[in-house]
């Protein structure tokens, strides 16, 4: 270690650790060593220790938050065939009930899932799905109780029969065919291979008079491009069960009728690399949306009839016709198909913003009406709410942005009519309308104007505050506007909220995220940067008080713009960070790796290993004065491995040659995301929220 770098205990789980024969810290790959828990449990108790003075400061937020919010809440009622199903959560429960009651009978209610007492006693407990049988008297659901996302399959009979695991080791997702008889059903499911991907497509046959486990499920489909993903969902209209295999850039899709699920899948957009597809269907139509057409999609349109028998003559023979061509100006996210015609999402490059289209569909399949759905402010996040039926001429919008909280539209079609349905209660003096938020642009280095937004006390707004940056880019995810109630504690001891919006996400539609990936992905750094600098020169906030902040993809961000310019931010918050790039894309029995081939780059070819050498945060931690660091990881996640984090943290604490304390907590109880009861992420939230406030120098008495 330097010379120079400041003196260490003896306690130091670092210098305690350390091994002169692997200097590099990959033995902490071995899960089964026992140095290996000892290091990092030791990496935690130095983590509290020094967190001890800031134990009631994260109480006080954590109460804080509490007083916030609603406690005990009921979702939106939903009716479907026979039943109109909605959630009840209790004031002091971590997961919600299911309630039910015959359609028009509120008075006949029932709890036909009761979570609470599924996951009592247990340290982690997660749902991956939930799926009611067509004729809505069963239930499946797949159930996490480790946190590794490796999922148990459960059946019962609604509302009170004894639930009965029937599989183990499968992937989240469910749906069922539209076979179900008085005696039988099918599920469908997803299988994983030997490095966690979801890899086959499976259905279990089920004798609904006496479902057992141990009955032999059969393989309907299986992808064998290590590459690539499998997936199934059903169309609305519940005519197909739509299955699908995609890699980061290419998509395929195959079909099989709902109501014979046996029969042998027919594909109907074959793979093409660098095309990803997507199908939806309309009774007489399927409709595709993709990008082979331009990087920003486009949807097509083809006669039902016409199309199963070009396919099951010739893959890739379908003639397929343009119904809403490509633009220069806006992606096309997304379709969903209704009686009456699609609903399109839509993303604007210019806005950065995101516009539901409606489109009337006639019988000769004409367009008689196309209109973008209003929006309530910009910038803002509209999404349409699960619409089970599908012939229905309602439609419910979650509508929020940074200052207002999610509230629920119900919007008829016929007369334009909207009507509020709820809107998430915030309790305290941080009402939103003492609330302010601003979009502005930053130049990057390559001269690129980077969208960030920012969310701030109105009357703070006149001067420079300190801020929390956070930062994402990656995958194409747009981090679209969302109101937080945690955020509230930060906002009302006078710190401001940023978002980045780098390259590598998909705020301004597909070239932003073509333009931040692959041999692109240095753009992300320097919009993250480059956010940084646009905060300051423009008065939002103070040059020694910027706390970055990412999780995930967005950790490996923070971790490459701290290595790069560590006087930028005064500390940084990394959660669950892909930090140790270049090793784990060079191991392909890892989960996700090859996968991530697309996104990143093989680095067997060595083009692609010294560029992703170039920024893996692991492999350029120097000796310089590095900020104050929080970084996390999770004991059981399959995504980002304990050890990235605890490397990084090893590695920035040998190098360190300030005096800003580096610290490492690994949750041996959670996976990929974190606490799974909604209190113990409420409370991790506040620790979080305490370093925070400490690094800004906004921590009463320290």
């Amino acid at each position: 270690m330097n010379k120079a770098q400041p003196e260490r205990t003896e306690l130091s789980p670092v210098l305690r650790y350390f091994r002169s024969d692997a200097p590099d810290w990959h033995w902490l790959e071995d899960d089964e060593a026992p140095a290996t828990r000892a290091f990092l449990e030791a990496a935690n108790a130095e983590h509290a220790a020094w967190f001890a003075p800031l134990e009631p400061l994260a109480e006080a937020l954590y109460r804080g938050h509490l007083a916030r919010r609603e406690l005990a809440s009921t979702s939106l009622e939903t009716e479907l065939d026979h039943y109109t199903v909605y959630s009840v959560t209790g004031a002091d429960d971590d997961y919600p009930r299911w309630w039910r009651y015959p359609n028009g009978e509120p008075d006949a209610r029932e709890c036909f899932f009761d979570l609470p007492a599924r996951a009592a006693g247990q340290a982690f407990f997660e749902i991956g799905d939930m799926a009611l049988a067509p004729d809505e008297q069963w239930l499946a659901w797949t159930e996490d109780s480790r946190g590794d996302e490796r999922f148990a399959l459960w059946l019962k009979a609604l509302p009170n029969g004894t639930p009965q695991r029937l599989l183990d080791d499968i992937g989240p997702a469910l749906c069922w065919a539209e076979d179900q008889t008085a005696d039988a059903a099918t599920l469908l499911f997803t299988r994983f291979d030997a490095t966690q991907r979801p890899d086959s497509v499976w259905r279990l046959p089920l004798a609904l008079a006496a479902p057992v486990a141990g009955d032999a499920p059969r393989l309907i489909w299986r992808e064998d491009d290590p590459e690539f993903w499998v997936g199934m969902d059903k169309t609305r209209s519940r005519r197909w069960l739509v299955l699908e295999s995609a890699s980061k850039d290419t998509g395929e899709t195959w079909v099989v009728p709902a109501a014979a699920p046996a029969t042998a899948p027919l594909c109907l957009y074959p793979r093409d690399t660098g095309v990803e597809a997507g199908l939806d269907h309309r009774p007489g139509f399927f409709y595709c949306l993709h990008n082979r057409a331009g990087a920003h999609f486009q949807l097509d349109v083809a006669p039902e009839k016409a199309a199963l028998a070009a396919a099951r003559t010739e893959v890739g023979s379908i003639d397929w016709q343009p119904l809403v061509a490509h633009r220069e100006s806006a992606t096309l996210e997304g379709v969903d198909a209704f009686s009456w015609g699609l609903v399109l999402a839509e993303r604007d490059h210019g806005l950065a913003q995101v516009t539901l289209r409606r489109l009337v569909l006639n019988d000769a399949h004409c367009i008689e009406r196309d209109e973008p759905l209003a929006l309530p402010e910009t910038p803002c996040s509209q999404l349409l709410e699960d619409a089970p039926h599908f012939d229905a001429q309602t439609l419910t919008l979650r509508e929020e942005s940074f200052t207002q909280p999610p509230r629920w539209v119900e919007l008829n079609l016929a007369s334009g009519e909207r009507r509020g349905l709820k809107t998430l209660p915030v309790y305290g003096d941080m009402a939103p309308d003492k609330l302010t938020s601003r979009r502005l642009w930053a130049k990057s280095a390559d001269g690129a104007s980077v969208p960030v937004s920012v969310v701030m006390r109105a009357d703070l707004a006149d001067r420079p505050l300190p801020t929390l940056l956070y930062g994402y880019g990656a995958y194409g995810d747009p981090q679209d506007p969302w109101f937080s109630i945690a955020r509230l504690e930060l906002l009302e001891r006078g710190v401001a909220f940023a978002v980045a919006h780098v390259r590598g996400g998909g705020e301004r539609g597909e070239p932003w995220y073509l333009d931040g990936k692959m041999a692109h992905k240095e753009n992300s750094f320097s919009d993250f940067l480059a956010a940084r600098e646009a905060l300051v020169e423009q008065g939002i906030s103070q040059a020694g008080r910027i706390v970055a902040y990412g999780a995930s993809a967005g950790g490996m961000l923070v971790g490459a713009c701290v290595n790069r310019a560590p006087d930028a931010f005064c500390a940084a918050v990394l959660e669950v960070p892909f930090v140790d790039v270049l090793r784990t894309m060079q191991t392909p029995e890892l989960p996700l790796t090859t996968a991530e081939y697309s996104e990143w780059g093989n680095p067997a070819e060595p083009e692609v290993a010294a560029r992703i050498g170039g920024y893996s945060p692991v492999d350029n931690v120097t000796a310089q004065a590095y900020p104050a660091l929080w970084i996390e990881g999770s004991w059981f996640d399959t995504r980002v491995a304990y050890w990235e984090p605890a490397k990084y943290y090893a590695r920035v604490t040998q190098c360190q040659q300030g005096e800003a304390p580096v610290l490492l907590y690994t949750d041996m109880q959670s996976g990929h995301g974190g606490a799974s009861g909604r209190f113990k992420a409420w409370r991790d939230a506040a620790r979080q929220d305490a370093f925070i406030l400490w690094a800004l120098g906004l921590a009463p008495g320290l």
